[in-house]
């Protein structure tokens, strides 16, 4: 896997802690991930920052739980222009966002088919 995108490391870790459970996690980020996108698509529409802040911070710590480096930077970022209530530069990251969550997505159910 790209290192850009995932962390090998991570992901190895991940498999010895979680054992038969590793596919079962691999499903549950990507069922969960689509949900965060559309918390961070709809607290941009209402131009609400502080929901932004908060589901940007919690896609944030998800992707980097799970070795999603650079998906985790962008909504790092995100989560700082929200703070600094900086909206303009918002739809921006979310495009970049939703671009690079579409790579992980294929890069995980990669992954997930290692366990078919």
């Amino acid at each position: 896997m790209p290192d850009s995108h995932l962390d090998a490391a991570v992901l190895a870790s991940l498999q010895d802690v979680m054992e038969d459970e590793y596919p079962v996690l691999l499903d549950t980020f990507l069922t969960d991930s689509d949900e965060r996108l559309r918390h961070l698509v709809a607290a941009r529409q209402s131009a609400d920052a502080q929901a932004l802040r908060l589901a940007a911070h919690s896609f944030k710590g998800s992707c980097s739980n799970m070795g999603a480096v650079l998906l985790a930077n962008l909504c790092k970022q995100l989560e700082e222009a929200a703070r600094r209530e900086q909206l303009d530069d918002v739809p921006a990251l979310i495009e970049q966002i939703e671009r690079e969550f579409a790579i992980v997505r294929i890069l995980f159910r990669a992954e997930r088919q290692r366990y078919r």
